[in-house]
């Protein structure tokens, strides 16, 4: 399926309740999430929002439905005839001060080894009975810069820029960062990744890229999330 991009200035964000499952999808779920892990030994079960529905609420306003769920709930999507949530991610353009948009890849120990993709993850849910609102989300997408990229960007200085709906109907949250240098994006992204391997862990980035135009993506190896191509073309046109 394609991508669809949408321009959206407000976020009204609701909980809701993920439907229940039959005990037979609930018990082909943990077959398949129980036969990743043995794969992939890194996959942590850990809480997670997914997205229980959109809808406009007006001009460029978007009224989002979203439910407490964990990482395994995704594995529904290989169970014949199960249905799951789409999932709900935040991600960032991070522009260099000459216009080019920073691009990373997933690490080999990763869901998703060698996609190309934009700073960013899945959104978690709140914690101690917080709200889980547009400030919420900005500061999510502040923390997932400063953990994969190791930019300090306030959750202020983010901008809501884009929502993004594409594979299994997933919901992405596009913020446009404050433009840095070349030098500082790869000093910060060098910074993070030592920080990780120091305790003991694999960075989630392996590596990143520059590019200034679309057709600059053909030449990065490996998938790309299917968000990315609409996005620089997006943002080549003039944030």
């Amino acid at each position: 399926m394609g991508i669809d991009l949408f321009d959206v200035e407000r976020l009204h964000l609701e909980e809701a309740e993920a439907p229940p499952l039959s005990p037979e999808d609930e018990s082909a779920r943990d077959r398949v999430w129980d036969l990743a892990v043995r794969a992939n030994p890194t996959l942590f079960d850990g809480p997670v929002v997914a997205c229980a529905g959109v809808e406009w609420a007006g001009p460029r306003a978007l009224h989002l439905f979203w439910a407490r769920v964990t990482y395994r709930h995704y594995a529904l999507r290989r169970v014949p005839g199960a249905t799951a949530l789409p999932s709900l991610f935040v991600n960032v353009v991070q522009p260099t001060d000459d216009g080019r948009v920073v691009t990373a890849r997933m690490s080999p120990s990763t869901a998703s080894p060698g996609r190309w993709q934009l700073p960013g993850g899945s959104v978690e849910p709140p914690r101690d009975g917080g709200a889980l609102d547009e400030a919420a989300l900005g500061g999510e997408a502040a923390r997932e810069l400063a953990e994969e990229m190791g930019i300090g960007t306030a959750p202020e200085a983010l901008r809501l820029w884009a929502v993004t709906r594409g594979k299994h109907r997933s919901i992405g949250l596009t913020y446009l960062a404050p433009a840095l240098p070349e030098s500082a994006l790869r000093e910060g992204f060098a910074a993070a990744a030592r920080a990780e391997l120091d305790r003991g862990r694999e960075p989630e980035l392996d590596d990143i890229a520059l590019v200034r135009l679309p057709e600059e993506l053909a030449g990065l190896a490996g998938p790309h999330a299917d968000y990315l191509e609409p996005v620089v073309r997006r943002y080549t046109r003039g944030p």
